[in-house]
């Protein structure tokens, strides 16, 4: 019977972990991180990539460029990684790849800020400089270590387009991708432009809180562990985010023969769920209370340009192309990225939260590596790992580990590790992944002697 309850248990802990995953960080972020990604393998002239970030461009070019472009871009782990995929494709050398790689969900604007507000700017200045100096060391390592596979893929990427040097961006690109970073920057930031509410109104009933109580009893919200439960908005989304996988099957399958009913239906299904989780959405004892924000008018407003801008402005043969190579993407991330997460809620339900005091109390090589491992079993989302860190924190966490935790996150969690394999093979992402390791013990230790 105890065996039983705790399969349970663990179970529970992870579809729950999944499905708060997937209501809450999935939508605003994930969704127009894929189709920047689709639109940089599908439109954006290969020599653009190459020429700031390939394999033969300056290295105090193309090294600061992969970490401004991860500092400005990404919003967590799982918005870079089909960001990454794309460059690498495109025929960005290893090395500033992978400095794009790393830096991206370690120094984003949204991590470092809300590190600064709830554990101190110490931590979160220390994550920006150390991030960026050991990304771009891990980067130049990698390289150097894989330089004749470095070799061979810039030659295949230069191959593959031998006109690329007379390759320029058009305007009409430059400003669809404007556009769709807008969406991106639209759904997380967390400011009051986007999060004040101009008008709200409320669908009364007893039925929200009554699901919203049946939501809580099957998948309990638990701060320590990271699981933020599901809200009946929450719930809408998934359901609306399962349509969109069903549909997209049959409408993204035959692409290059032409768009069909599924495809328009597909397309329409991803931009409802857009705009509906940009509501305000509100469960209380009155009913369901729905606001309109300004995140609401600015996705609208963003994904009409775009989808006007992708209609008016392109052929059918870019059209086509573009959301192939986003499919493309989807297929290949998406599925390791949901097992990752149910797998990393599993293991962190499994972890006593008094090793934590005990294994990295203090400021020592081993404490140190410990916040590492942490960062491997206990993967959080932005805006989620920095609360559990503060959690780490008042349960004894000495805050050089603490660092080192919040550098390997992003970067060495299970749908991390795995993703970075199906895109840079097996023997770069074990390097990798030991190298990340390593800087982000040290960026802990060095951290922790000053404090």
């Amino acid at each position: 019977m105890n065996i039983a309850n705790t399969i349970f248990n663990l179970l529970q802990s992870g579809l729950g972990g999944l499905a708060a995953y997937l209501a809450a960080h999935v939508l605003l972020c994930l969704l127009p991180a894929f189709f920047i990604a689709g639109a940089l393998a599908a439109l954006m002239p290969k020599e653009a990539i190459t020429r700031y970030l390939g394999r033969d461009a300056p290295k105090w070019i193309s090294y600061p460029a992969s970490a401004l472009g991860g500092f400005f871009l990404a919003v967590c782990s799982c918005t870079i990684m089909p960001l990454f995929a794309s460059i690498y494709k495109k025929g960005a050398g290893l090395g500033p790849a992978i400095t794009f790689l790393f830096v991206g969900p370690a120094v984003n604007i949204l991590a470092i800020s809300f590190t600064g507000v709830q554990i101190g700017m110490d931590i979160a200045l220390a994550r920006v400089i150390l991030s960026m100096v050991f990304g771009v060391l891990i980067g130049l390592l990698m390289a150097w270590f894989f330089r004749k596979d470095d070799a061979a893929h810039a030659e295949e990427a230069n191959n593959n387009n031998m006109f690329a040097a007379k390759s320029t961006i058009p305007g009409r690109t430059i400003v669809f991708f404007l556009l769709l970073l807008g969406t991106l920057l639209a759904g997380t930031l967390q400011i009051g432009l986007f999060r004040n509410v101009f008008f709200e109104f409320t669908v009364p009933g007893s039925w929200p809180s009554n699901l919203q109580n049946f939501l809580d009893s099957l998948i309990p919200p638990d701060p320590s562990l990271g699981i933020e439960g599901v809200s009946v908005h929450g719930l809408f989304l998934i359901i609306l985010l399962i349509l969109i996988g069903v549909f997209a099957i049959k409408g993204f399958k035959d692409l290059y023969e032409g768009f069909s009913t599924w495809t328009y239906i597909t397309l329409g299904l991803i931009t409802l769920t857009l705009i509906a989780a940009s509501f305000s959405v509100m469960t209380t004892e009155a009913g369901l209370e729905i606001g309109f924000n300004g995140r609401l008018i600015a996705e609208t407003l963003l994904l009409a340009g775009a989808w006007w801008m992708m209609a008016k402005k392109f052929e059918e043969s870019q059209r086509q192309e573009w959301l192939w190579e986003t499919w493309r993407f989807v297929k290949q991330i998406i599925p390791l990225l949901l097992v990752g997460v149910f797998a990393a809620s599993i293991a962190r339900a499994l972890i006593p939260a008094v090793w934590i005091q005990t294994l990295a109390g203090r400021n020592t090589i081993w404490a140190n590596l410990a916040g590492v491992i942490f960062g491997v079993f206990m993967y959080f989302p932005t805006l989620v790992e920095v609360p559990v860190a503060q959690t780490f924190l008042s349960l004894g966490m000495h805050r050089g580990p603490l660092l080192a935790y919040l550098l390997a996150d992003p970067e060495l969690s299970l749908q991390s590790i795995l993703i970075t394999n199906s895109v840079i093979g097996k023997k770069k992402t074990a390097v990798y992944v030991i190298l990340v390791a390593i800087f982000s013990t040290l960026a802990g230790l060095i951290f922790g002697w000053f404090v």
